[in-house]
């Protein structure tokens, strides 16, 4: 089999796994019907593929994480890079898991987040909120990842928070839910937004 054959088949794979990984979840989480969970997954594979090839992502190496890691050190560029992240909480563990991953499975966490959050924004604009409100509303329901310095929507502890940390932050969301659902929820309530506690927990090294 020859170069091109492996490289088509390996990404088709993936597109596969990750059709088949958004159906299941869909099915089983979303109450969807197996055609809406397919068209879904899809039509989100689709919009993945697009934005990764727009923004020139679609051949990053899958070990990324290990090469920014092992290159720290030497390039200023990266250090530069992972310092930022470091200093929002990051760690090397956070960095492997998010940057050794194929950029098609970035990606279909990303569009699968803001989809979430598209859908909870409408809800509470049916519920009778303007846009302002429903925005503040989504922001105390969900975490808002992304890059940090952008202040586009807001600033301090409520600002985006590194990509880098989701898969920590779902972790410790899910732990919050089942050890204390009341008074977790409280929490959030008090503060700004998820956000805001999720920086509060990491300085208190909770998180």
């Amino acid at each position: 089999m020859g170069l091109i054959s492996r490289l088509f088949r390996g990404k088709y794979d993936l597109e596969d796994q990750l059709e088949n990984l958004y159906v299941h979840w869909f099915q089983t989480m979303e109450g969807m019907s197996f055609s809406e969970a397919r068209d879904t997954a899809r039509g989100m594979i689709e919009q993945a593929k697009q934005e990764s090839e727009k923004e020139g992502t679609a051949r990053l190496p899958k070990n990324l994480g290990n090469i920014l890691l092992d290159k720290e050190a030497t390039d200023e560029k990266i250090k530069s890079m992972l310092t930022k992240l470091r200093q929002e909480g990051v760690n090397d563990e956070d960095i492997r898991w998010w940057w050794n991953m194929h950029d098609l499975e970035r990606r279909m966490m990303q569009v699968d987040y803001l989809r979430h959050r598209y859908i909870l924004f409408l809800k509470l604009q049916e519920d009778g909120l303007g846009p302002e409100e429903s925005a503040k509303g989504v922001a105390k329901r969900f975490p808002i990842f992304g890059n940090p310095d952008d202040n586009t929507l807001s600033g301090g502890n409520d600002r985006p928070i590194p990509w880098e940390l989701k898969n920590r932050v779902d972790l410790w969301i899910q732990k919050g839910y089942k050890m204390d659902p009341e008074k977790f929820k409280k929490r959030i309530d008090y503060s700004t937004s998820v956000n805001s506690l999720i920086r509060k927990s990491i300085e208190r090294g909770n998180l």
